[in-house]
């Protein structure tokens, strides 16, 4: 039995063959669609999630299997105190699998000791989210074709943002990949990110206050939203809220093949305008994480077509 809380659970080669099963999903759909029957998926949300949530539910529906479970924490046993590990031991004799996200780092890790079915981590706190990333990785392979020798910018919330730290984990792997870091400094990549990934590694980057400096040096802008859920106070939350907005005159500067991805929701960090440019990819980036998290669900449930 294996459990997915970071991305680095999975090999590149894993990775690989999880695109190679998304691929042939969009291209033989029917093939696919029985092939979870009678496995069930629980979904434990004690954060509220829009996507992420429904995005599973509708991969095992699309398998063939069925859902259970809860979408926020106050409508489960929690809210009568009751601990991750007992919620987690009952759960995973009701199911096959178990998806869950919570606001505090490492409780799904702490899930996985007291569970007897898989579990995948779909967002704890400011730490992981990798399947958010399978979804990245996805879109990237679909409309980049490669994953070397790519200029990835990374704009907004890169202090809590754990997309961003998922995907500078899962990025790192690849060959003449340079990152280019654009936030304010109350919102900078944390130290340990940059020291075990890209100081450790070896791997070029830049930090800049500036999304019009760096926008033409791009392949891939990666924006994200300023989480008012991870601030303390809204006075700073509001001060940085607006810091970086993307519009069609900043799209203006960028490369005509370069391509703008968002893990949303957004709030107004993109304007709707960008919407109708072709190098707007964050709709077709929810496709590709439903895809890829079916092909994850299959292959932790090691079932085949």
């Amino acid at each position: 039995m294996r459990n997915i809380i970071n991305i680095l659970d999975l090999s590149v080669e894993e990775i690989n063959e999880l695109i190679r099963t998304a691929d042939d999903m969009m291209e033989n759909p029917d093939r696919y669609r029985e092939v979870c029957r009678h496995k069930i998926l629980a979904t434990l949300f004690f954060e509220p999630s829009t996507r992420t949530r429904l995005s599973f539910e509708s991969a095992m529906l699309s398998l063939g299997g069925q859902v259970l479970g809860f979408s926020e924490a106050g409508s489960s046993s929690a809210a009568k105190g009751e601990s991750i590990s007992d919620t987690v031991e009952v759960v995973s004799g009701y199911s096959d699998i178990i998806v869950m996200r919570h606001p505090k780092e490492g409780a799904p890790l702490v899930a996985s000791m007291h569970s007897t079915v898989p579990i995948i981590n779909a967002g704890d706190g400011g730490h992981y989210h990798p399947t958010q990333t399978l979804a990245d990785l996805l879109t990237i392979h679909h409309e980049k074709g490669r994953f070397e020798n790519l200029t990835v910018g990374l704009c907004g919330d890169l202090k809590f943002g754990r997309t961003v730290h998922s995907l500078i984990e899962a990025m790192s792997r690849y060959s003449g990949v340079r990152f280019v870091l654009i936030s304010p400094e109350e919102l900078k990549l944390p130290s340990f990110i940059k020291e075990e990934y890209l100081d450790g590694k070896g791997i070029e980057y830049q930090e800049s206050t500036s999304l019009d400096a760096v926008m033409g040096d791009l392949d891939i802008l990666y924006m994200t939203r300023v989480q008012k859920e991870r601030f303390f106070n809204e006075e700073d939350y509001l001060r940085l809220k607006d810091t970086y907005i993307l519009t069609t005159d900043k799209m203006k500067l960028a490369r005509p093949d370069m391509i703008v991805m968002h893990p949303l929701p957004r709030v107004n960090e993109i304007s709707t305008a960008v919407d109708k440019d072709p190098r707007a990819c964050y709709f077709r980036q929810t496709y590709y994480g439903k895809m890829m998290r079916m092909a994850l669900i299959m292959m932790l449930l090691e079932v085949t077509v």
